[in-house]
């Protein structure tokens, strides 16, 4: 009897061993990254911690449409089955590693910052006078409707399609309008090609300096 009992101890020794193994690595495990160590780590070298990106080849995220900017990450990622829908080699690493929820938890905290518009100013009152009339009024010469009608008359834009473009980086304006009318961006149907390519270089500088400008 004494036999029987020591064997039925021992075995419930052994079953409860991987439990407290298991309760232990658990207990010493790394905390999950959050989103903000995700922004402070993975993003922070090109677009600030806050989304308040102080390079103005590089966007200002911060109170940007949480939605435009998950579907932005999502667009940058490749899949095994099909290619990125937007190229950028930069951003399709950043994005690599990243999860679904991740890209959301993402697009969700960087709509919550407090946008600093670009401090990058543009000395040429003229430009910026040909860029305002062309974003609230557009072109009828050349059939280009005001930018105004997508992306709002103060710059906020039409959620969840049409991003907040007030205070952007016009460096940055500049080359997405030039990537649009090459096509060599169009993850959007199309829809901006259509536009830009009726405008000339300078009428684009023009529209980029000032949505710079605007507050």
């Amino acid at each position: 009897m004494k036999m029987i009992k020591n064997m039925v101890m021992l075995a419930a020794l052994t079953m409860t061993a991987p439990l407290a193994a298991e309760t232990t690595d658990t207990a010493n495990a790394a905390p999950a990254t959050t989103v903000a160590e995700i922004a402070a780590g993975v993003c922070a070298g090109c677009h600030s911690a806050d989304g308040n990106s102080v390079i103005p080849m590089n966007p200002i995220l911060a109170g940007q449409h949480a939605e435009y900017i998950t579907k932005q990450l999502i667009d940058f990622k490749a899949t095994e089955s099909a290619p990125a829908k937007r190229n950028s080699p930069i951003m399709s690493s950043m994005v690599a590693a990243l999860s679904p929820e991740d890209m959301k938890q993402l697009g969700d905290y960087y709509a919550q910052q407090k946008t600093t518009p670009s401090q990058v100013t543009v000395d040429d009152d003229k430009l910026i006078e040909l860029g305002k009339l062309l974003y609230h009024g557009g072109s009828l010469a050349n059939g280009v409707p005001a930018c105004a009608s997508c992306h709002g008359p103060n710059g906020s834009g039409i959620p969840p399609r049409y991003p907040a473009i007030a205070g952007q980086h016009a460096e940055y304006t500049l080359t997405q309008l030039n990537l649009f009318s090459a096509g060599d961006r169009a993850n959007d149907k199309n829809v901006m090609q259509q536009v830009i390519t009726r405008l000339n270089g300078y009428e684009k500088r023009a529209v980029s300096a000032y949505i710079s400008t605007m507050r």
